[in-house]
């Protein structure tokens, strides 16, 4: 048994998950790389306010990708909750979007074990270039198939 000693008084905790959300109808909101920019940046400055550690933030015109990492009193329903309740709240009161913008209910969230943090990062910020080639439909069902769900 190892002692922390007397003055530890935290637990050490570290668990990745990468968290995937789609605007609501998947519509194409963020339709330039300046909104995009705009927006990812506010939800990083947003999680950071209310004690979310953001590891990194992109996505496309019409999803969000999100690396975070939990402390020991979050849990991803609250997070995700936060993230796109005041990030749709946000982009409503400064009518960035042509129409009222609501993010998709749904989401995705996956555990990202230590060994593939950087791999993650790397994929969330090549965004851009990422869906040159592929939509998000196809990066969705790619998802859905890679990591079981039904």
């Amino acid at each position: 048994m190892y002692n922390f000693g007397k003055t530890t008084q935290m637990p050490f905790i570290k668990i990745y998950i990468h968290i995937v959300f789609s605007t609501r109808n998947k519509v194409p909101y963020f339709d330039t790389s300046e909104l995009r920019i705009q927006v990812w940046k506010h939800i990083k400055e947003n999680a950071s306010g209310k004690g979310i550690f953001l590891d990194m933030v992109n996505g496309y015109s019409d999803h969000c990708h999100c690396l975070i990492s939990l402390s020991s009193n979050q849990n991803i329903e609250k997070i995700v909750q936060l993230l796109k309740g005041e990030s749709s709240y946000w982009i409503n009161k400064n009518q960035l979007t042509k129409e009222k913008f609501a993010w998709q209910d749904e989401y995705f969230a996956v555990s990202v074990s230590e060994s593939k943090i950087e791999s993650v990062r790397n994929y969330i910020k090549n965004q851009e270039s990422h869906h040159k080639k592929k939509s998000f439909t196809e990066e969705y069902q790619e998802f859905i198939n890679k990591y079981n769900f039904k």
